[in-house]
């Protein structure tokens, strides 16, 4: 996940095809860091944002546009001086360097031509977007830099416009594969750092990526490099620059396990292994949108999850601590026949007793061994034998009675952990609103107080839904809710169920519309069935399945829970990246 300089160029490549001659209608400084160009080109309005936020420099188009603040700030005021009106005559980037270069055409005050820059630095904490003439003197800047913040350049009005020497490093457009090798013979430390500190535009990311092209061990350092690994990696470098060179950028999205992983320009082959997908993106400005949005979407809701996650793993830990204190006390519950054999010994042999006796010794006629039987010296046998009974009866109710808590307790148990799992897998605000209903509805968290009436109904959420390579429509279960209403509303009796075995998960239906399902689509199941599942780390989980009908709704039953007795099982793996999803 890099913002290098490479990207930066498939971006420049982009801005240049839209917006070259187009004309600056609007400009906005919607944050105290970040503009919004409106652009006229060809009768079409485009949105640029150039944003020098220190965690987060972007600059693409978008189709939304922002509102400009209620009183303009100094720079935006600038800029409309100098460059509203104007016509962008070319975007450009000094060689590989994370930096984009707006030149403006632009009539000033006294009716002269004027070519103005406008100057976006995307480079982290000293990202900047700085204005100047065209003898790169500078008119102002969004973040001022004086020589107290930094040792290496002033950013500041009347001061020249220069990229600090420290910077600057080797331009890889012109560097051959001689010079290539020359360079990185005088580096020190593993690959994988020593070409991004030499070359620039080079992120670790696309370093690794030649590494692995040339099948050199990143962790090695220039000196350990064969003749032969030193001349495979030159060739890797030289085919990249090529591709570089001649524009041929395919932007893309890298995922794992349904998440946003990285972005590139370039088609990475150290991504082909099945544990990533790739999703090819119309342009670099979508891939930055898309990938910047997927991972703010996911940090929301992971954020919102957290106090139901909280609540959850606290609910979760008091009732596994009231499950053990149960089953301990059912384990003492055990010596309950003890009692009982020692009140029939006592009515058999008891007429033996003469009184004031501390114990019996008779043979167990269940074992044929010899036995002792306690005995309160002050009870006749009789009234020994019925204390025995009546500890034996008050056992046997505790462990009826604990029999059931425990059943239940299992059964909270369960539900918690089939919540905590579909946390681990909420992908939207809808996700969260079920799990929280379900909580309160359950007790394990306070209700709240009832919907007003007339305000706005929460919406629910729908099962994910995938399509399978032979074309059936697979259904997955969201939550515990969801589950109970996939598997005995929507699902027919002839649909297939497929669930991770043991263990907390989704419901998964293949809709098979009474038609033979091929066992491609099983697979394909079963491998969502797992992947939705707390099973979804392991290299492989069992998954049984069964057909709808076969399944049993336990009376007074939690949500989601289910019983059958024939079903078949199967290991999959949890992959889900070859299966199309619909929504």
């Amino acid at each position: 996940m890099a913002f290098d300089g490479i990207t930066t160029a498939a971006l420049v490549r982009e801005l240049n095809a839209e917006l070259e001659g187009g004309s600056i209608t609007r400009i906005i400084q919607s944050e105290k860091d970040e503009l919004m160009l409106s652009i006229k080109k060809d009768r079409v309005v485009k949105q640029l944002l150039i944003s020098a936020n220190a965690s987060l420099p972007l600059v693409y188009l978008t189709d939304q546009k922002k509102e400009a603040p209620l009183t303009a700030p100094a720079f935006s005021m600038l800029l409309r001086k100098h460059l509203q009106g104007g016509q962008i005559l070319e975007v450009s980037q000094p060689s590989l360097e994370r930096i984009i270069i707006f030149t403006v055409s632009h009539f000033d005050e006294m009716g002269d031509l004027r070519e103005m820059k406008l100057i976006a630095e995307l480079m982290g904490k000293y990202s900047n977007i700085i204005l100047t003439d065209e003898d790169s003197r500078i008119l102002d800047s969004i973040k001022r830099v004086n020589s107290s913040m930094s040792s290496l350049r002033e950013v500041l009005p009347g001061k020249d416009w220069y990229i600090p020497e420290e910077l600057q490093k080797e331009e890889p457009l012109k560097t051959g594969e001689a010079e290539f090798k020359e360079k990185l013979s005088g580096t020190n430390g593993p690959l994988s750092k020593a070409l991004p500190r030499t070359f620039a535009g080079f992120s670790t990311s696309f370093a690794e990526e030649l590494l692995y092209e040339a099948g050199v061990d990143s962790r090695k350092s220039a000196e350990e490099l064969s003749e032969e690994e030193m001349s495979s990696l030159a060739g890797a470098f030289a085919g990249a620059v090529q591709r570089i060179g001649e524009g041929q950028f395919l932007p893309e999205i890298i995922f794992r396990n349904e998440e946003p992983y990285d972005f590139t320009c370039l088609p990475y082959r150290m991504y082909d292994s099945y544990a990533y997908e790739k999703r090819f993106c119309a342009s670099v400005s979508r891939m930055l949108i898309d990938y910047y949005g997927e991972k703010e979407r996911i940090s929301r809701i992971r954020q919102k999850s957290a106090d139901l996650r909280h609540a959850a793993r606290g609910a979760y830990d008091r009732v596994a601590r009231k499950l053990d204190l149960q089953k301990k006390q059912f384990a003492d519950t055990d010596k309950r026949e003890q009692y009982r054999i020692r009140g029939e010994m006592l009515n058999t042999y008891g007429y033996e007793l003469k009184g004031g006796e501390k114990e019996l010794r008779c043979v167990n006629y269940y074992t044929n061994e010899e036995m002792v039987v306690p005995l309160d010296p002050m009870l006749s046998a009789s009234e020994n034998a019925r204390k025995n009974f009546e500890r034996y009866n008050k056992l046997k109710r505790t462990a009826v009675s604990l029999g059931e808590q425990i059943e239940e307790t299992e059964a909270d148990r369960d539900q918690l952990l089939g919540i905590l799992n579909a946390l681990d897998h909420a992908e939207t605000e809808e996700d969260l609103n079920e799990i929280r209903r379900e909580m309160s509805d359950y007790g394990f968290i306070r209700k709240k107080s009832e919907v007003r009436k007339g305000s706005k109904k929460i919406p629910k959420s729908a099962p994910l839904k995938f399509r399978s390579r032979d074309g059936f429509e697979i259904l997955v279960g969201r939550n515990n809710y969801q589950n109970e209403e996939l598997s005995f509303k929507i699902a027919s009796g002839n649909d297939w169920w497929f669930h991770a075995k043991g263990i907390p998960g989704s419901h998964v239906i293949i809709r098979s519309g009474d038609r033979e399902v091929p066992d491609r689509t099983y697979e394909e199941a079963a491998a969502l069935a797992a992947y939705y599942s707390a099973g979804s780390d392991a290299p492989k989980t069992e998954v049984d399945y069964t057909l709808r009908r076969n399944l049993k709704k336990k009376n007074g039953g939690k949500p989601g829970f289910v019983i059958y007795h024939t079903n078949y099982s199967m290991m999959a793996v949890p992959d889900i990246s070859g299966i199309q999803r619909e929504n």
